[in-house]
């Protein structure tokens, strides 16, 4: 009997334990931070084809996923592609960060925190000249942020299950 106890207490404590390391709250600091890279990187970078924002966000060793367009292997060739691609497209995509989507879980080693996982959905539109903005896809993302001199830095991005209307 004594050990069914102690056993039901060793669980319930490591489940009252969890909580402090799981997902960060929507008022933390680093939840607050995170979301304004997010929206640094793509309501100004993005949708206006801010080049500098991925400049100053992007770590020099960022690595990007992308499961229709491939790997990216470096910063150099992600800042080029979206110079050179995204910004000379005939159309001017936008993307939208689905709102409650957002979620950010923290990085820690031996007690120090370094860096963050962050993670959610977005949709993507068109703007055509003369025609209304239309729906492109729906996809999820992850992205890696790590501290650098004090600085939160992207390090490795994911894009991944993009879905058109048509596959909805």
């Amino acid at each position: 009997m004594f050990t069914k106890i102690k056993y039901i207490f060793f669980i319930c404590s490591i489940l009252c334990y969890y909580p402090l390391y799981s997902q960060e709250i929507t008022s933390s600091d680093l939840y607050k931070t995170l979301k304004t890279n997010d929206s640094l990187l793509f309501e100004i970078g993005f949708n206006t084809c801010d080049i500098k924002q991925f400049e100053n966000l992007l770590a020099e060793d960022f690595e990007f996923y992308h499961d229709q367009a491939g790997i990216t292997p470096n910063k150099l060739s992600f800042v080029d592609g979206i110079r050179n691609g995204l910004c000379k497209l005939p159309y001017r995509p936008r993307r939208e960060l689905l709102k409650g989507s957002l979620e950010v879980f923290h990085l820690y080693k031996n007690g120090v925190l370094y860096g963050a996982i962050q993670m959610g959905k977005h949709r993507f539109f068109a703007n055509e000249k003369d025609t209304p903005e239309y729906f492109t896809s729906i996809a999820k993302f992850t992205h890696v942020w790590i501290l650098e001199n004090g600085e939160w830095k992207l390090l490795r991005g994911l894009s991944y299950d993009h879905q058109t209307k048509n596959e909805k």
